[in-house]
């Protein structure tokens, strides 16, 4: 007869108090007097306690036994992370026994364990070990909680015949790899995975995984008599462990859940209990997050000298003759050995050197153990005099200059600590966060973001990518001040005050100490001083006005600064965020960079201009068969101002669609894939009226698209000709035909019927948004000609924000010339030309301020 698993309810309750119970002690013990490794211990004692009395009251086979496995297995549980069990039998579980076993497991849910649970045979668990390293890992840290001892050793005994330790090392450094990809091979965003990201707890975890597995030991002190350690390095790891675990059940406690991401909802919470305070300019939650940074950053060299101590006890390592590469360095297995280890303290300059040699020599594929354990010893040395030595200022410059495996180079440099302690002032920023909504890695991680980026231009593989930049950059003598100008660009960030201007003293005294000529030493610290300016022209002004060209040439005095600025600048913003660059961003600049290009040289000026435009214009009408006739009814109801502010292909498919078209009040609406690639361009044109704008701002907020670009033109007859980029928030642009007629009937109707407009969408703002909120700023001056006003906007972004202020314009009477709409992130970035008569009255004009920032603040 089966007995019940749970003789009434009462039993359910009393385990789940139990549970209940003795997880708010340990919480409050932890509170009271934080100790890491109890708490974790403990709370594995906890759920094994509750676990065996549910067991041994489950009228289980005396044959079975209970398991646990995983992080569980270690003795060691976090407040909310799931209980992984194995429930081992001997045979396949009856059919007495299944209702049985159901119930159990149900019951373990039902008080309130989250069990991640395997039903399985010994035979099973060595099958799906053998296929699944996952499986072989959970099961390498088992631990009886109950039942049949026996079959317990059993299990342990086959499956430790059957381990290939070899096989085992390399799935998981296979594993850890492709780990790492999943985080773009980089602990440094701003919201990390305490456990899954490069230098968090998985990594120390796969180093003892892989020790065990090769019977060395599952702790660090059985890494130090193995001599795979020395103590002091063990208590190293052991402090950065330990705060990472400490970090993790933090976490679990503030989120009431299983959570490992060092989310902004929980940093500056996280930093009070740990008693960081604000310090000048700097919050408690950024220097929080700078020692997780930096603990990640130790984890990750830890974690690559044991595993090559590991591989180096294994048979994956060959024990081939060593190939010399100078007197005090060899090649051994793809490794960099010193031929004696103390040639770092004899030779402080060898840092440099074998770093140098790494970048010459593509076969290394990284530095061997005792090696790469000096040199991290080393790194103190680096100090004032060090940096003094005129040849190691020469090897530095060298490795700047290298052709190849400069991105990888100071990567590495900068993840053992010698690039920081070369150029001390790029120690202050390695992990420091940048809270501006649109950079998603560290200062140091973005700073080697927008190397790598200058870098691939040179790579011919990749010239598809950026043509124009690949083209440039292969025509740029001495490449390396793009370097350092990527190298030093925010290098100032977090002292306070102008970081570009900061910056550009740091870049010229570096210069000036490395040898660079005074015409290479200005190029660098103009760079810094100006790495925004040309980001903030493309996109914030008219690119048609030639004053604005003049004015940006003026600036950038020669070509030379010129290339230099649009390389360095395409860099930075492609290494802010995956999200932050476009392919529109990216014709702004080159169209910004194109016309800059013409002004130096001395090209037409716009009359001329607007000819020649006017003529290509009509090149592209003949390729379509267009009758030039077309293109005079057209262009004769336009003025000098349209010509500049679009280009001929623009030109072209206005007068294509327009050519024939009566002025009969009917809007027409077109649309089309947007030239640049990316989004579409919308073309309206009907009989202007002061709400249009509004209108077709509403219209693309309700069918989630972003507007990225607005020309607002009249013609002659009072018709609006209006152009649109938009790009698609929902990336539907598999099935772009059914869009493009989507757009074209669907505005044109509500552009017909005039429906009262209806109010902005009032959609959730961001996580990020909400924890580090943007003081709206607006703005209003006079253009360069006195014919406009240019009104700049700042604020965070959200669904709703342009259609809001339109409304605003609207209701005011404030007429839109252009617009020139920019995200960057989640931080809204817009600048309006606009016109109107209520920007004669300064009265008027605060009016309007006002309700304009009450908009942006709704």
């Amino acid at each position: 007869m089966l007995l019940p698993v749970a003789q009434d309810a009462g039993d359910i309750s009393r385990w789940r108090a139990t549970l209940k119970d003795g997880r708010a002690r340990l919480a409050e013990s932890f509170s009271n007097k934080p100790n890491t490794a109890s708490n974790l211990r403990h709370h594995a004692n906890l759920v094994d306690k509750v676990l065996r009395g549910i067991w041994h009251s489950a009228d289980m086979p005396a044959s079975a036994a209970l398991i646990a496995v995983g992080g569980y297995g270690r003795g060691q549980l976090f407040p909310y992370s799931d209980v992984d069990l194995l429930l081992l039998f001997d045979t396949t579980p009856s059919h007495e026994v299944e209702p049985r076993l159901e119930r159990l497991i149900g019951l373990f849910w039902d008080i309130g364990l989250e069990v991640g649970h395997s039903v399985r045979t010994v035979p099973e668990c060595v099958e799906e070990s053998a296929k699944d390293v996952t499986v072989q890992t959970n099961l390498l840290e088992g631990r009886l909680l109950c039942g049949n001892g026996a079959l317990f050793a059993a299990l342990q005994q086959t499956l430790s015949a059957q381990m290939d330790s070899v096989t085992f090392l390399q799935a998981k450094l296979l594993e850890q790899q492709q780990r790492h990809a999943r985080f773009h091979d980089t602990g440094y965003n701003l919201e990390p995975n305490l456990k899954e990201s490069p230098g968090g707890l998985r990594d120390l975890q796969t180093v003892l995984w892989i020790s065990q597995a090769l019977n060395l030991g599952e702790s660090w002190k059985k890494l130090v008599d193995e001599d795979l350690l020395t103590p002091q390095e063990a208590r190293h790891i052991q402090r950065h462990e330990l705060f990472l675990q400490n970090l993790r059940i933090r976490l679990h406690y503030l989120a009431k859940r299983r959570e490992d991401r060092l989310l902004f909802d929980f940093q500056e919470t996280l930093a009070q209990q740990l008693g960081l305070a604000s310090q000048g300019n700097r919050s408690a939650s950024e220097l929080l997050m700078q020692r997780y940074y930096r603990t990640a950053k130790a984890v990750s060299l830890m974690n690559e000298i044991l595993l090559q101590n590991l591989i180096a006890r294994t048979s994956a390592s060959s024990d081939v003759p060593p190939l010399p590469l100078g007197p005090r360095f060899q090649a051994r297995n793809q490794l960099l050995e010193a031929c004696d280890e103390h040639v770092f303290q004899q030779v402080p300059g060898a840092i440099l050197e074998c770093f140098q040699l790494l970048q010459r020599h593509r076969e290394l594929k990284g530095i061997h153990a005792p090696t790469l354990r000096a040199l991290w010893r080393a790194v103190p040395s680096i100090n004032a005099a060090f940096r003094r030595d005129p040849r190691n200022r020469a090897q530095f410059m060298e490795i700047m200059r290298e052709r190849r495996g400069l991105t990888n180079i100071l990567r590495r440099m900068n993840q053992y600590g010698v690039l920081g302690r070369y150029i001390p002032a790029f120690g202050r920023i390695v992990g420091q966060m940048q809270h501006d909504l649109f950079h998603v890695y560290t200062v140091d991680e973005h700073t080697l973001m927008v190397l790598r980026n200058l870098r691939r231009f040179t790579v011919p593989e990749f010239s598809h990518e950026f043509p124009l930049c690949s083209r440039l950059i292969s025509e740029f003598e001495r490449p390396e001040v793009l370097y350092l100008a990527g190298l030093f660009h925010d290098i100032a960030k977090g002292r306070g005050g102008d970081h570009s201007r900061l910056g550009k003293a740091d870049a010229r005294r570096f210069c000036r100490l490395h040898g660079l000529s005074p015409a290479d030493t200005g190029l660098v610290s103009w760079l810094v001083e100006s790495h925004l300016t040309m980001s903030a022209v493309a996109q914030k002004e008219d690119l048609s006005d030639p004053d604005v060209i003049a004015a940006f040439g003026e600036k950038v005095r020669d070509q030379r600064h010129l290339t230099a600025l649009y390389l360095l600048t395409v860099a930075d913003i492609r290494g802010t965020s995956p999200k932050v660059w476009n392919a529109w961003k990216g014709r702004l600049l080159e169209n910004l960079y194109h016309a800059t290009h013409r002004f130096l040289c001395g090209d037409a000026p716009a009359g001329e201009a607007l000819q020649e435009r006017q003529i290509e214009a009509l090149g592209l009408l003949r390729q379509l068969a267009v009758p030039e006739s077309s293109a005079q009814n057209l262009w004769a109801r336009l003025d000098e101002s349209y010509f500049l502010r679009h280009e001929a292909q623009e030109i072209a498919w206005h007068t294509r669609v327009l050519g024939r078209v009566k002025d009969d009040g009917q809007p027409v609406v077109r649309a089309r894939l947007a030239p640049s690639g990316e989004g579409l361009q919308v073309m309206i044109h009907m009989p202007d009226r002061d709400d249009l704008f509004a209108r077709i701002c509403g219209f693309f907020e309700h069918v989630n698209f972003n507007i990225v670009e607005a020309k607002i033109h009249t013609t002659r007859q009072g018709y609006a000709l209006d152009s649109f980029v938009v790009l698609d928030e929902e990336q539907r642009a598999s099935h772009y035909r059914d869009l493009l007629n989507f757009i074209e009937y669907e505005l044109a109707k509500q552009l017909v019927e005039a429906r009262p407009l209806e109010d902005p969408l009032r959609g959730r703002i961001s996580r990020h948004l909400k924890h580090f909120p943007i003081t709206p700023q607006v703005s209003i001056r006079p253009d360069d000609k006195g014919t406009y006003q240019v009104l700049s906007v700042t604020a965070g972004d959200r669904p709703g924000l342009l259609y809001g202020m339109a409304r605003v314009f609207l209701a005011h009477g404030v007429h839109l010339h252009t617009a020139k709409i920019s995200t960057l992130g989640e931080r809204a970035e817009d600048t309006f030309l606009i016109a109107g008569g209520i920007l004669d009255k300064t009265k008027d004009v605060l009016r309007f301020e006002a309700d304009l920032l009450q908009q942006l603040q709704a």
